[in-house]
């Protein structure tokens, strides 16, 4: 079975909410990402979503998403 990539996983975790195993991940990347958006550091919505999306990545991967 082919490895999904991180873009494909967070599509499909939006697509279905059941699924339990990225559900976590989503969570604490919303929640970091909101604090961000509220404290007003970001000057820009592209700031925001990279990050939620990094965020993201983060947390399914274990891996440091600057080292791309």
């Amino acid at each position: 079975m082919k490895e999904l990539s991180i873009g494909e996983k967070l599509v499909q975790a939006m697509k279905d909410p059941s699924t339990i195993e990225t559900q976590e991940s989503i969570v604490k990347a919303m929640e970091l990402t909101k604090a961000y958006a509220s404290s007003g550091s970001a000057t820009h919505f592209s700031t925001v979503t990279k990050l939620f999306f990094d965020l993201f990545e983060m947390f399914e991967t274990g891996k440091d998403p600057r080292t791309k």
